[in-house]
């Protein structure tokens, strides 16, 4: 049984928070409310850390690969806790810790080696890809382990020490997560922090701090970059999306309707590049509106734990705050609640997946990310419509485009504003391809061998051919 020890316990024992659970609303443990003046510690720690831990490439790789293998065989230990404290089903858990293995392992060995510049002139030179130094991770809590390790995955094998920060709604998890990992790195090379504000803002300010990356809101991360200024220190900001999904003349509505269901109601909705709004032909309005909200009232809505849950709750009283009221401000305005609409009347944040018709194109719902199980299905007259009303919008994460002409599908999708585009399907990603929004969905790349140049500089050496 893995334990919850770290080998640095700052504070003391009467700084806890309450962890509550989403499926009851009740507290079921504590966690550490790291104090804000402690953090000089934490990142000296980590930046003797880095000395050696920056040196030797292949021990780097060794220690990542060795990691991968001890959180994929603490999986028994960590799901259950991650469902715990986040409310999702206890098979995406699961899914969740082995894509975290499997980003260690991807990025175990891909840091760049040098490279040769060849420019004519009789003099070698060469580009010495160097690490930052310590960095920070700021994670948010729909998806605590697979977020943390997109940043300390490439953050560690470029050579570099972490302290991250996850979310006071979802401690637990990373915190065990870290001591998984941690019993296969030296010490102090990742650092896991708990606690509330003032700490994540601290930590972003910190001058030991070279790097930070950030997922979340829009004003906080303008928060986080504005804190890292101080110091000049690098940041990468994941800031959320409205990802629009355009249905065109020819969809077969049937044959994609599971798919573009579960495409916006994963985790219930609160995944950052979910389809947040359809777009479909007004001829085939009314059909793809009952096949969403057919598959809306059929699923299973439920505690994580309970083995036939399709869907939990959400996670925290502010996003379900949140959910609320954009569906009551689009009832107010005239849309339709085909399916949902309301708060399930059970102990927990559950809302039953809600399907909306006839809402107004300025309603919160549409031009705001919503991040819950309401989705917004909107007609359209024209293709060129279309296509202007996914794009007139501040974020620019992702989008997807369903049609059985792929050639056309495609032509389409090559016209949204946006850094991800997606045919027939949405929200998967490659290990191996860059991440990245456009507007105020982001700042940075993540995702590939962009993710590691991301947490590297060029040191750059010029030799003669001869003395």
């Amino acid at each position: 049984m893995v334990t919850h020890q770290h080998r640095h316990a700052p504070g003391t024992l009467g700084e806890r928070f309450a962890v509550l659970d989403p499926a009851t609303g009740e507290a079921f443990e504590e966690a550490h409310d790291q104090q804000p003046d402690e953090l000089d510690a934490v990142v000296g720690r980590a930046h003797e850390a880095w000395r050696s831990w920056r040196d030797d490439r292949v021990a780097r790789a060794t220690a990542l690969l060795a990691a991968a293998d001890a959180v994929a065989a603490a999986g028994a230990d960590i799901a259950p806790l991650l469902t715990r404290e986040q409310g999702k089903p206890l098979a995406e858990s699961y899914a969740e810790i082995a894509r975290t293995a499997a980003r260690l392992r991807y990025f175990a060995e891909l840091a760049p080696g040098p490279q040769p510049i060849t420019d004519g002139r009789p003099v070698r030179s060469e580009i010495r890809w160097r690490p930052l130094g310590p960095v920070a991770a700021i994670v948010p809590w729909n998806f605590p382990l697979q977020l943390a390790s997109a940043k300390f995955a490439p953050a560690l094998a470029a050579g570099n020490t972490m302290v991250l920060k996850p979310s006071p709604f979802t401690p637990l998890a990373t915190q065990l997560l870290g001591s998984v990992i941690s019993a296969a790195l030296p010490e102090d090379v990742l650092t896991i922090v708990t606690g509330h504000e003032p700490l994540g803002a601290r930590l972003a300010s910190h001058p030991g701090i070279r790097h930070v990356t950030f997922t979340g809101s829009i004003p906080t991360g303008r928060a986080v970059a504005q804190g890292a200024a101080a110091s000049l220190g690098r940041v990468t900001l994941e800031l959320g999306g409205n990802d629009a999904a355009i249905l065109l003349e020819d969809v077969d509505v049937e044959r994609i309707a599971d798919r573009l269901f579960w495409a916006a109601f994963r985790n219930c909705g609160q995944v950052c590049m979910a389809v947040k709004r359809v777009y479909a032909p007004a001829r085939l309005y009314s059909d793809v509106v009952e096949a969403l909200a057919q598959r809306a009232r059929a699923v299973v809505v439920g505690a994580g734990l309970d083995p036939g849950t399709q869907l939990g709750p959400v996670n925290n009283v502010p996003q379900l705050t949140r959910v609320e009221r954009y569906t009551a401000q689009a009832l107010a305005d005239g849309a339709r609640a085909v399916a949902g609409g309301h708060r399930l009347d059970r102990p927990g944040y559950f809302y039953a997946p809600t399907i909306l018709a006839d809402v107004p194109p300025d309603s919160p719902v549409v031009t705001e990310e919503q991040f819950g199980p309401v989705l917004p299905v909107l007609p359209y007259g024209s293709l060129d419509e279309a296509v202007e009303a996914a794009n007139d919008t501040g974020f620019g994460l992702g989008g997807s485009v369903w049609g059985t002409d792929l050639d056309r599908a495609e032509a389409v999708a090559d016209r949204l504003e946006c850094g991800t585009a997606w045919i027939n399907h949405h929200a998967e990603l490659s290990l191996a391809q860059p991440f990245a929004g456009i507007k105020e969905s982001g700042v940075g790349v993540a995702g590939g061998i962009w993710g590691i140049h991301g947490n590297l500089r060029p040191f750059v050496v010029h030799r003669p051919e001869e003395a």
